[in-house]
C-alpha cells in the first residue's frame, strides 16, 4: 500500500472530477464505489484508490491511497 500527498489551487470538485476522468470507467476503468464533497475512491484489478480533500485557505490538501495502482497515483498527482 502507497499514501501519497499534494497540495494543489484546484477546488475540492475539480480534484473530484479529476480522480474520476482518470481513475473511472472513461479513464483507468476502475469501478467508483463511493463519492462525496471530499473523497472519492474506486476498486479493480484487485486494488483500490482512495483520494481524499482537505481544503485549507488558499490550497487544498490532495492524499491519495492505494493498493496495486501506484504507479497510476503519482501520474494523477503529477497532473493535479
Amino acid at each position: 500500500m502507497l499514501r501519497m500527498s499534494k497540495e494543489t489551487r484546484l477546488s475540492a470538485e475539480e480534484i473530484i472530477s479529476v480522480a474520476s476522468d482518470f481513475f473511472g470507467k472513461e479513464g483507468i476503468g476502475l469501478e467508483e464505489k463511493s463519492r462525496n464533497s471530499c473523497c472519492i475512491s474506486f476498486e479493480g484489478g484487485g486494488g483500490h484508490v482512495s483520494v481524499t480533500i482537505g481544503e485549507g485557505d488558499s490550497k487544498q490538501s490532495v492524499d491519495v491511497e492505494t493498493r496495486e495502482w501506484e504507479h497510476q497515483a503519482k501520474e494523477f498527482l503529477g497532473k493535479l
